[in-house]
């Protein structure tokens, strides 16, 4: 991809695999919360998270999740039957990608996951 704006900082985190506990919005309110002091980024304002709740195809059932930072913010989406979620980190400020990498392995415990950053 190329960089069309190099005056504005961003880097981007696009990470998916398999998790292993259980997920449900306190889960997933405590990963913004945690992964954001991890990383050292502000919210803003309080994670937002919705469920379809039965609407939609049973396979794509589970949680749309985000949370507004200072410097952009972070968007999670979670398939409840199949175990598996996709994160995407967007900031205007540089973070430690390993170090956000190995805190969702080890908050969601994942059995499997691939990551990409641009």
């Amino acid at each position: 991809m190329r960089d069309l704006a190099p005056d504005i900082t961003r880097q981007r985190l696009l990470l998916e695999g398999y998790f292993t506990i259980p997920v449900d919005e306190e889960a997933i309110a405590r990963f913004f919360i945690e992964l954001t002091s991890a990383l050292d980024l502000r919210m803003y304002g309080e994670p937002t998270i919705f469920s379809p709740g039965g609407d939609g195809r049973d396979e794509n059932q589970g949680y749309d999740a985000f949370v507004p930072l200072i410097d952009s913010g972070i968007s999670l989406y979670v398939w409840t039957s199949s175990r598996f979620l996709a994160l995407v980190v967007f900031t205007c400020k540089a973070f430690d990608t390993e170090r956000a990498v190995a805190f969702a392995r080890d908050y969601f415990a994942m059995a499997e996951l691939d990551h990409e950053t641009f």
